[in-house]
């Protein structure tokens, strides 16, 4: 597809799975997308709202302010049934102590043991929300999810994350074994992501008709 022309999308994470997932995601939408690296944005955003929405708005409108650029963010997490919904929120930083983040191997290796006396099958889900943000604050939402159980061993190699441990139970394959068209078809941020681009797609059409027409009143200002 053809990019269009106006106002770019910046990608509002430091996450590289998350950027290469969200780059095929939206590259249908002829928006050109920019990430944190390409307009010399280095950027950490605390993660402390109580909701996956404020945590994906902090960040969106973060980056937006930052950069003045239109900025699309994601907060997402896995939830999982016998855990009462941990580590939802905590997916991120779950096992960490003293402030020191596990490793993705390592998260998943402590979510397994904290699932060994819970009979199975351990039902669980992908939750994600999409936050997109404007410089002025302006933030609006969508969210998306996935269904599926959480096996003991790992399987496949693709993804990242809780990915090769989330078997999506109708395909028998779990995310990390899925293609990456398969995935952003029926992933929690894929779902996110389509649920969003109506309302990105007019917060684009806004601000480049703005742009417009102060280009046009600055023309109308030149002398003749």
């Amino acid at each position: 597809m053809n990019k269009r022309k106006g106002s770019p999308l910046l990608i509002a994470t430091n996450n590289k799975g998350k950027i290469k997932e969200l780059q095929d995601l939206l590259k249908d939408t002829g928006v050109e997308l920019v990430t944190p690296v390409q307009v010399n944005l280095d950027l950490d955003v605390v993660e402390d709202g109580q909701t996956y929405a404020e945590n994906a708005t902090k960040k969106a409108i973060a980056f937006a302010q930052a950069s003045g650029l239109i900025s699309l963010a994601d907060d997402s997490g896995l939830e999982v049934d016998a855990l009462d919904g941990a580590p939802g929120l905590y997916s991120a930083r779950y096992g960490s102590k003293d402030g020191q983040k596990l490793s993705d191997a390592e998260r998943r290796a402590f979510l397994i043991r904290n699932l060994q006396d819970k009979p199975r099958p351990w039902s669980a889900r992908f939750h994600a929300t999409i936050a997109v943000a404007v410089s002025n604050g302006e933030t609006h939402l969508a969210e998306g999810f996935c269904e599926g159980e959480i096996i003991p061993e790992e399987r496949g190699t693709g993804g990242f994350g809780y990915d090769p441990i989330f078997l999506l139970s109708e395909l028998g394959k779990t995310m990390a074994e899925l293609s990456m068209e398969e995935k952003n078809r029926l992933s929690h941020r894929a779902r996110a992501v389509m649920n969003a681009k109506e309302i990105l797609a007019q917060i684009l059409k806004r601000t480049d008709n703005l742009s417009t027409s102060s280009h046009d009143a600055d023309d109308l200002r030149l002398p003749r």
